[in-house]
């Protein structure tokens, strides 16, 4: 498989996607769901649901660790002297993932579908590590992955006194985050020179606090085990998000010195000799990637019946239009697997956010903060007369996205999910618009002999026509679902038909079909083009001009509501303080929690699976992809204990971005490494629950006993278990 596999599995990466797929607005009419929320529920007096301790997370930043809290629900002391160290032991595995120091000899550890793309750098010619694994018996085996690093915080300043003020200076929205982007680099470029670290200043609460974040940057990373790609993705997507679970995802790497020795270091989690036990504390140390639980009701409401239909939508199509393809071409998998995988795994993560957001009751819960949160703010008439009007000023700016959300999708279509047809009209209407500037005003690429090379490479030498056709019924289907059918845009783009039908009409009018036609319509010039009557080309020269102006209504729109919304940070903040966590911001958390199964599907998930359950589902589902298993799994070593705790679940607050994550016990050991969320965890992205929202851990004794009886890697075991390298 290829290496985009992992990239799109990544749990940030997924939000990332989301994010792109989303946009800044959605539609109301494209998914058959309603607007209020669903569920069987009708029973429930939602004026007696309450919010939540700790609806906003347990993602604790180590600015402010929650000590007290520790120490009376846990009867834990984490002093000083242990946060400091649990800090310098975590790192950030490049700009996806999280990570650690397991020893003091510079071994690092991870998830293997964050070591993904690293392995593949690492493979050599005749070599396949995706299917073999890889492993270095020796220290000079240890192999160099180029481009990768890792980072460590150093350095944590509170910097709010000299943002804030800087910012307030500015008497519109545009001046005062000018002013505060100006201020975070001149601070960033200050400590970077004084301090030699990468700097970054990290946004808390809305624009409630700022800190300054330095971090001591590793450049020479070397992989020293990956198990075969099958055991860290085993189950695929179906097993995606899910638990019970059965999957070896880890890999270690070891960072090298400038003097291209392994790093010493002080800062590092031993290996626990028990590893997680069932009900007791243990916390995830690593860096969650991103949420909304500070969102106000309004926000989280325009997500749930704008931006989050949509999105699910085009995601479920772009499914659809893969698997077909697949299944109609069963020699094409291997190429289109990854990115049907991603596209799945996409899609199972923002149906299962959706499905939180039209929970009532959950919803209930976010508008019991919000009347608590706003009580207090009126309570004190010098907050009120700052605060007091800002919830309705964020629901006014929300409901005028609303009117404008299908008309923005509509003309603003997601590159992800357009198809080509689309692209090569967008690139001809771009041609014209350049051949009617004079000659000095045009872009490089369309002067002199450029210019033909470029109309030449309007239409692409690969030319996917099975799957851009299906993708342009997708887009036209979202047009008219946007716009509606009787629109003039639509009707001239599809002929008044729909489906497959609408495509057709659409291609068989169209000069955007063909290399050939592509260039005689590119040499017949800029009016030629701006004439034409092929719909493609009409509806993409409306989608230009309209588009730019719902972005630029958009962008107005948003920076308004960006205003309030740091001016509610501050509100949070003054009324809160830190005895509720910001939101995530991909920087490194502490969240605690506790080792437990729950209640699911009428049955009990176990705290722990072990390695009969792999080989059970390996066997029940016909020893057949993505169940099977590699030989070295089949023909395993009779020391091998089935019996071994493989991997668990726990109650600790997790999210994109904590892939890679450390979870260790209150004596700062590792009991496991945090590589999922189960699929009622989903909501976790707007809001935290304990009933059966759950971390999925690979266990420490079952990445031991694979490491040390079934893969012999005796040299990984024994550093493990000492903490320096096996001699």
């Amino acid at each position: 498989m290829k290496n985009k596999l992992y990239l799109a599995v990544t749990k940030l990466a997924v939000i990332a996607m989301i994010t792109i797929l989303a946009g800044c607005a959605g539609t109301q009419t494209s998914v058959n769901a309603p607007k209020a929320e669903t569920g069987a529920v009708s029973w429930i007096n939602l004026d007696t649901v309450k919010a939540g301790k700790f609806d906003t997370g347990k993602m604790w930043t180590f600015d402010f660790p929650p000590v007290d809290y520790f120490k009376s629900e846990y009867n834990f002391n984490a002093s000083e002297e242990w946060m400091n160290k649990v800090r310098m032991s975590a790192l950030r595995f490049a700009t996806y993932c999280s990570a650690s120091f397991v020893s003091g000899d510079g071994l690092v550890m991870t998830n293997h579908h964050c070591a993904r793309e690293s392995v593949t750098e690492a493979n050599r010619e005749g070599e396949d590590l995706h299917k073999n694994g890889f492993i270095a018996e020796t220290l000079a085996d240890e192999r160099k992955v180029p481009g990768l690093f890792v980072d460590q915080l150093v350095l944590i300043l509170d910097v709010t006194d000299q943002i804030q003020p800087a910012m307030d200076k500015g008497k519109t929205n545009d001046e005062k985050l000018k002013l505060r982007d100006s201020k975070k680099k001149e601070l960033e470029a200050q400590y970077k020179k004084e301090t030699g670290l990468e700097t970054s200043v990290v946004t808390f609460y809305n624009g409630g606090k700022y800190s300054l974040y330095g971090y001591k940057r590793y450049n020479d990373v070397r992989l020293v085990f990956a198990p075969e790609t099958q055991l860290g993705f085993f189950g695929g997507d179906p097993d995606n998000f899910t638990y019970p679970r059965y999957a070896l995802d880890c890999s270690f790497f070891r960072v090298y010195d400038e003097d291209g020795k392994p790093l010493k270091t002080e800062n590092y989690f031993k290996w626990s000799p028990n590893g997680a036990v069932a009900g007791e504390p243990v916390f995830v140390v690593g860096n969650p990637g991103t949420t909304t639980r500070l969102r106000t009701v309004s926000q989280l409401e325009y997500q749930r019946d704008i931006q989050g239909p949509a999105t699910v939508q085009m995601l479920t199509g772009l499914v659809k239009i893969y698997s077909e393809i697949i299944k109609e071409n069963p020699e094409r998998e291997a190429e289109l697997q990854d990115r049907l995988f991603g596209f799945a795994n996409s899609e199972k993560a923002y149906k299962g956010i959706l499905e939180g957001l039209r929970d009532p009751v959950m919803m209930q819960k976010k508008r019991d903060f919000e009347n608590n949160f706003k009580s207090a703010v009126m309570a004190k008439p010098e907050l009120a007369s700052k605060y007091g009007h800002l919830w309705d000023e964020v629901a006014k700016t929300r409901a005028e996205v609303r009117k404008v959300a299908a008309e923005n999708n509509a003309y603003n279509m997601s590159p992800i999910a357009s198809s080509q047809y689309l692209t090569i009209s967008r690139k001809l209407l771009e041609l014209a618009r350049q051949l009617n500037l004079p000659d000095s005003s045009r872009d490089a690429k369309y002067k002199a002999d450029m210019l033909e090379q470029t109309k030449a490479g309007i239409f692409p030498e690969q030319f996917d026509e099975k799957l851009q056709y299906k993708t342009l019924i997708l887009n036209i289907e979202m047009i008219s679902a946007f716009l509606g059918e009787n629109n003039p845009v639509v009707k001239n783009l599809t002929g008044g038909k729909k489906g497959r039908e609408a495509a057709d009409y659409a291609l068989a009018n169209s000069s955007c079909v063909s290399k050939d036609k592509v260039k005689k319509l590119a040499d017949a010039g800029a009016d030629a083009i701006l004439s034409s009557n092929d719909p493609l080309l009409q509806y993409v020269k409306i989608a230009s001009e309209r588009g730019k102006e719902y972005s630029v209504m958009l962008k107005e729109i948003t920076n308004k509501e960006n205003d309030n919304v740091q001016l509610l940070g501050r509100a949070l903040f003054e009324v809160y303080g830190t005895s509720i966590p910001p939101d995530a911001t991909f920087t490194l958390r502490i969240s605690d929690g506790i080792v437990q199964g729950y209640d699911y599907n009428g049955t009990v998930a176990p705290e722990f699976t072990t390695f009969y359950g792999l080989y059970d589902r390996w066997a029940s589902f016909g020893k057949k992809f993505p169940w099977n298993l590699p030989d070295r799994w089949i023909n395993r070593p009779a020391d091998f204990d089935l019996e071994t705790p493989m991997v668990f679940v726990s109650t600790n607050d997790i999210i994109g971005g904590n892939s890679g994550s450390p979870v260790i016990n209150k004596n700062a050991e590792v009991v496991g490494l945090a590589f999922d969320g189960n699929i009622e965890s989903l909501p976790g992205q707007f809001i935290f629950t304990t009933e059966y929202n759950r971390t999925v851990s690979v266990h420490s004794e079952g990445m031991i006993e694979a490491i040390q009886d079934l893969y012999k890697f005796k040299r990984l075991s024994k550093e493990l278990d000492s903490g320096k390298l096996a001699q």
